[in-house]
């Protein structure tokens, strides 16, 4: 009997995203991190999620250097069929040609529609040092008034363009939000390995509101027996109140499995006594218990009315301050 000649394996055809990246040219690569150019077809994305109150999103960048430990956005590389959790930090995509794409796609934007900027990956990650593909996006939202825009950073390196984002507000409903998870620089430091500390957030803070931003705090996530004891996180509403931030906000860690597979080793390797009791409240669900998430909430409403830090800009709409809010209603589903 004559055996049929082995023909070649062929690898599986990428198409979409997949292939663009596949295509990508290598910028520069340092500190194990190594950036590519994604030219890009789309830069307004429409949100899919019920529960978000911003209709559109703008992420800069593909990936994030800051290696935040708890990252929910991981997933978002395999969708470039890279699947290494670790590639999210390492392999950071700099998207093309996004002002001259934005000012095309503004014209899809409809009144009242909220515009959020860096809900998956940090816009002024240090990649923007060099690229500055934020920077083009706030020139050309600079031209454009009537907007509802919210930003979303862990970076200092925002303070850069205070300036334009002050001009930006002239015209248009501008909310930034700086993310601070914990005031321990130390704590910080393993959590957030390459993002500034929490002190230099804070300042950032500072020099936005007094630039004429309007800007607050976004605690997300917080973390069960890590960061959540009521002392911890009033120091950090009293910071942000001293800092002059017109809101603070809180939300859950939401722990999806990509993430799941980065956290629960770091878990183990920091801080082996909460492993199990971590398995347990994730074992069937990426959300915190409700019960959880509540107390978290009621006890944040406390906190802003002990340190009389307002809601928004002049009345507690969920209107005025959309992004922010987003994070802290989650703990109410």
């Amino acid at each position: 009997m004559t055996s049929l000649p082995l023909l070649p394996l062929q690898e599986p055809k990428l198409i979409g995203i997949a292939r663009l990246a596949s295509q990508a040219e290598s910028l520069r690569q340092g500190h194990q991190v190594e950036y590519f150019t994604l030219p890009t077809r789309s830069i307004l994305n429409r949100c899919s999620s019920a529960r978000m109150p911003f209709t559109w999103t703008i992420n800069p960048y593909r990936g994030c250097e800051f290696a935040c430990k708890y990252c929910y956005a991981r997933y978002t590389h395999e969708f470039m069929e890279l699947r290494d959790g670790l590639e999210f930090e390492q392999k950071i995509f700099v998207k093309q040609h996004t002002a001259a794409l934005l000012r095309q796609e503004l014209r899809r934007v409809k009144s009242g529609e909220e515009i959020a900027i860096g809900t998956a990956t940090d816009p002024y990650q240090p990649a923007e040092r060099r690229f500055h593909v934020t920077r083009g996006i706030l020139e050309e939202l600079a031209r454009h008034s009537g907007l509802e825009l919210g930003i979303v950073t862990k970076s200092d390196l925002i303070v850069r363009d205070a300036a334009l984002l002050a001009e930006i507000s002239q015209r248009n409903r501008l909310f930034v939000n700086l993310t601070v998870t914990t005031l321990d620089a130390d704590l910080a430091r393993i959590l957030e390995p390459r993002a500034p500390r929490p002190d230099l957030r804070l300042e950032a803070l500072r020099q936005l509101v007094a630039a004429g931003v309007h800007a607050g705090v976004i605690c997300a996530p917080v973390l069960p027996d890590i960061t959540d004891a009521p002392r911890d996180l009033e120091a950090l509403v009293r910071a942000t109140a001293s800092a002059g931030g017109k809101y603070i906000f809180a939300n859950a860690l939401f722990l999806k499995p990509c993430s799941a597979a980065m956290f629960l080793p770091f878990l183990e390797a920091n801080f082996p006594k909460l492993v199990e009791s971590y398995r347990k409240r994730y074992a069937s669900r990426a959300f915190l218990s409700r019960a959880y998430r509540k107390r978290l909430s009621q006890l944040m409403a406390r906190l802003r009315q002990r340190y009389s830090i307002r809601r928004g800009y002049d009345c507690d709409s969920p209107r005025t301050y959309p992004l922010a809010l987003a994070t802290e209603q989650m703990n109410l589903f």
